[in-house]
């Protein structure tokens, strides 16, 4: 499993997306299978449609250059201006600071929206020529005429380097930007006792690789100047780093909120004090009795009860006093009664919760459990039976693809062909993005690969999607994204994004692309996915619209690397989208990511497995860290376990998760008469969800980029119809 790199995170993280949307440019250079649309199918809508600049803005500078500096030429339009101003920075960037000045002659005021940014454009180019005089003097203007502008930070980092009361400025004005945290760390490293400066890391840099000994360094030397609101700020940024031991610790301290005290208690439960945790939740459900953090507090409660009967009456009282809680707490109370030899009673509770909470988690969970056990004795017309009642009761449960997926599986078995077909059909049309969608397509009969014949297959590959406009934060930042200035909307961003421990989903949805746009795949797909634990009708509403965009699909399943990809996928005769869909899974595409186990890199390759195969193939200087080298060793050895196993590639991708001998044994005892089975009763759950979950991105690389199978899907799932229409120029 993945570790999140945390990057200000928000609250929904309780536990635990190259650059985004930029596939087409970089597929229009592949070999083989991977083509890019027309450039003119990837403009914005509205004001956008007739854009050609918007079409060229992933492109490196040299290629677009030409028609920029055409359209720069040209008379007076949004063109106009957003091809001088990509000309200046591209020039910029190259060191060509006086050709860049013309282009900024003036733009200011024909394109205002980027006014600051211009400004602090012009004045790093007049430095780049050597100007310095000229541009101390653009850089007060730009603090004069902008002085609540993000871009202004800029301005008085640059100026503060001879004076240092523009760094003060800087770091009263706007203490997130990215260069007030510079300051910061110079600042600490001429003098590192300064309590203020470590706060304002701890409030801002949860981002920065050295934020935890920051934390530590406040919690160890200045915890009696601390007050309750600095240890909430130390609390969120351990949290959000996975320091949850120590988050509880200082949640501890914190303002007395639900929240804080229900953190307070897990972090010390998940730092196994569980003494502590004990205390923390009786605290919590004593001062807050009726918020929902106290409904999860008793169910916690329950968990580290050392007598049944104790157990018992928490979940009682939170059956009683919490209707959100009480599904769960029923069936945790059933299983402490089958344990203690009342069967009977504890079958009468399960009953009452498929009576009175019938579309709860917990009554799919009773519902799943019933029909394999059924299908465990044989019963397959029972097991269908039950499997029919989630996709029927619970349809939006997490358990309802795999229902509806079986229901079809145990009705072919019944030879009941008529309703196994319609419960693929089902699964197809409600459940697209699933693993289990795919499973349907491939028993339908469908062209998409089957696990012995995935290898082998080399998708055909369209990007049919353009960036999407991000639906938060000001015009500026906005029109900066459209422009592919990545790193300056991010920066722009960061002091705009204000709400981080309750984002909107507005604000969540912009902050995964941003990050995405600054190769934080990791972070980036986590805010997009973790959408879908919004709880509110209005929040699920608006995560629905941005499920029908192509955009937000194609930043969930994005193509970096993708030319050392194919190279390496063509050399050893692997489907290319087999391995982004490993890569995905394996390390969200970041190349210095390292498990716990010691796993580095994209393909995440344990060093003595990475020199055994560097040993196979010759390979002597290489480092697990950089992409080639990981891609070309993680490639061959996945092509090992194909070969391991003639080319099945569920085992072959089992293995490369347990190891050959692992699976092995699972032949052996549960043998492969029914491939779908034997991935059900794979005994590690996390391997079982690594199959699962490598050949589900599979499978949404394949429905979100091959045209053929995209619109087969179209033709049966409204939801994924909606998606391709949506991504109609």
């Amino acid at each position: 499993m993945v570790k999140r790199k945390p990057i200000f995170l928000s609250v929904l993280a309780v536990g635990a997306m190259v650059s985004v949307l930029s596939v087409g440019s970089l597929l229009s250079k592949l070999p083989g299978p991977w083509s890019a649309p027309d450039r003119a199918s990837q403009i914005e809508a509205g004001e956008n449609e007739s854009s050609s600049v918007l079409a060229y803005v992933d492109l490196p500078a040299k290629e677009r250059a030409e028609i920029l500096a055409e359209t720069a030429k040209g008379s007076k339009s949004i063109d106009r201006h957003r091809a001088r101003y990509l000309l200046a920075t591209d020039l910029i960037a190259q060191d060509r600071g006086g050709q860049a000045l013309p282009l900024l002659d003036g733009l200011e005021k024909s394109y205002p929206v980027l006014e600051a940014q211009i400004l602090a454009k012009r004045a790093q180019a007049q430095a780049a020529t050597g100007d310095a005089t000229e541009a101390e003097k653009t850089w007060k203007a730009l603090i004069k005429q902008h002085p609540d502008d993000p871009a202004t930070a800029e301005a008085l980092f640059q100026l503060g380097r001879k004076d240092s009361k523009y760094w003060d400025q800087a770091l009263e004005k706007f203490p997130a930007h990215p260069r007030s945290l510079e300051i910061v760390q110079a600042r600490l490293e001429k003098d590192s006792k300064q309590p203020q400066l470590l706060l304002l890391l701890a409030r801002h840099g949860i981002h920065l690789d050295g934020i935890i000994p920051v934390l530590n360094r406040l919690k160890k030397d200045y915890a009696d100047q601390l007050k309750p609101e600095d240890w909430e700020a130390i609390a969120f940024a351990f949290w959000e780093n996975a320091y949850y031991g120590s988050a509880g610790d200082a949640y501890a301290k914190a303002p007395p909120s639900a929240l804080n005290l229900y953190r307070a208690a897990r972090g010390a439960q998940l730092g196994e004090r569980y003494q502590d945790a004990e205390q923390g939740y009786r605290a919590l459900i004593q001062a807050f009795p009726n918020e929902k953090e106290t409904g999860m507090a008793l169910l916690r409660l329950a968990d580290l009860a050392d007598k049944p009967e104790e157990a018992i009456s928490l979940l009682d009282q939170a059956i009683e006093r919490f209707p959100e809680q009480a599904a769960e707490a029923l069936l945790a109370k059933s299983k402490i009664l089958q344990k203690q030899n009342s069967p009977q009673l504890a079958l009468q509770i399960r009953q009452s919760v498929l009576e009175k909470y019938g579309n709860s988690e917990a009554a799919a969970k009773i519902r799943w459990e019933q029909a394999e056990l059924l299908q465990q004795q044989g019963d397959l017309n029972g097991a269908w039976a039950w499997a029919k009642q989630i996709v029927e009761q619970n349809p939006d449960d997490e358990l309802a693809p795999m229902a509806a997926f079986w229901a079809g599986k145990w009705a072919t078995q019944l030879n009941q062909q008529t309703q196994a077909q319609e419960f693929f059909q089902h699964t197809l049309s409600r459940y697209p993005d699933s693993y289990y969608a795919w499973r349907s397509a491939a028993l339908l009969g469908w062209d998409v690969g089957d696990f012995s014949t995935l290898r082998q297959k080399i998708p055909q590959v369209t990007k049919v999607g353009q960036r999407v406009t991000l639906p938060a934060g000001s015009e500026a930042l906005q029109e900066l994204y459209r422009l592919g200035q990545d790193r300056d909307a991010w920066t722009l961003w960061q002091v705009e994004f204000t709400n981080r421990l309750k984002p909107t989903v507005a604000e969540q949805f912009t902050d995964g692309l941003l990050r995405l746009s600054m190769d934080d795949h990791l972070n980036g797909i986590f805010m997009l996915s973790s959408l879908a634990w919004r709880e509110t009708p209005e929040e699920q509403a608006e995560y629905k619209a941005l499920k029908q965009q192509i955009g937000y699909w194609q930043a969930l399943y994005p193509f970096p690397y993708m030319e050392t990809i194919e190279q390496w996928a063509q050399q050893r005769q692997l489907n290319p989208m087999l391995v982004i869909a490993l890569i995905r899974q394996e390390s969200r595409f970041e190349p210095e990511i390292e498990s716990s186990a010691g796993a580095l890199g994209l393909m995440q390759v344990m060093p003595e497995t990475g020199d055994w195969v560097a040993k196979q193939i010759g390979l002597q200087n290489y480092s697990l860290t950089n992409p080639v080298d990981n891609i070309n060793l993680g490639t061959w050895y996945l092509d090992y376990t194909h070969r391991e196993y003639t080319n099945n590639s569920m085992l072959a991708v089992a293995s490369y998760n347990a190891g050959p001998g692992s699976v092995a044994d699972w032949i052996k005892k549960y043998g492969l008469e029914d491939p779908d089975r034997f991935v059900e009763e794979i005994p590690f759950p996390e391997t079982r969800g690594y199959v699962e979950s490598v050949l589900g991105n599979y499978w949404n690389y394949l429905r979100l980029y091959n045209p053929e199978v995209s619109q087969k899907l179209a033709a049966v799932s409204s939801e994924h119809a909606a998606v391709i229409k949506n991504s109609q120029p």
